[in-house]
């Protein structure tokens, strides 16, 4: 099978009616296909893997189920046994599967990274990712009632898994959102 952008989205908007989780499959691939870029790895096959990697949350919003069932079908599709690998790895705690190859751990660095640059961007007076600093998202992370659910170890032990210190991290991140800034809803007054 060939892995292709335009599959991965019929199959992302089919399985997903939530805006706002469309939108963060959006945010992930932004910033996930900055990293292939970065490292000269395939960005469509990338970009791919970060749209899907959480198609299937709201039919199997248990961990455990997510993201094994929608692994599930994509196998059935004829995906690659790579993109599951990586799929999986992005919830190696609950699937065991361990972040190795560069695109796992790239994947897992920016699910949660790109959820967190997204808040943090709203909540500015601008509603814009394109005057967001790293130091401000940096400063988020300090307040534990912001974004509460995204558990900060997380967003550390991402910057840790491509070997980049933390802010540099978070301003990738924030500069390859920044090119999607209009998709995302991320333009803000700007």
């Amino acid at each position: 099978m060939t892995v292709t952008r335009d599959a991965a989205w019929e199959l992302l908007t089919e399985w997903t009616a939530s805006d706002s989780l469309r939108k963060h499959a959006l945010a992930v691939e932004a910033a996930v296909r900055g990293y292939a870029r970065a490292q000269g790895a395939n960005e469509e096959e990338w970009g791919v893997v970060a749209l899907l990697h959480d198609f299937d949350y709201e039919r199997y919003p248990t961990l455990g189920d997510h993201p094994n069932k929608g692994c599930e079908h994509l196998r059935s599709l004829g995906y690659p046994e790579w993109v599951m690998r990586a799929i999986q790895a992005h919830a190696w705690e609950f699937t065991q599967v361990m972040p190795e190859s560069p695109l796992e751990r790239a994947l897992v660095a920016c699910d949660e990274m790109a959820g967190f640059v997204t808040a943090a961007a709203l909540v500015r007076p601008s509603r814009s990712v394109l005057d967001l600093e790293a130091s401000s998202v940096k400063k988020r992370m300090k307040d534990k009632a912001f974004a509460r659910a995204v558990p900060r170890e997380h967003l550390v032990k991402g910057a840790e898994l491509i070997g980049l210190p933390l802010e540099e991290h978070i301003g990738n991140v924030i500069q390859f959102m920044r090119l999607e800034a209009e998709a995302l809803g991320l333009r803000g007054t700007l």
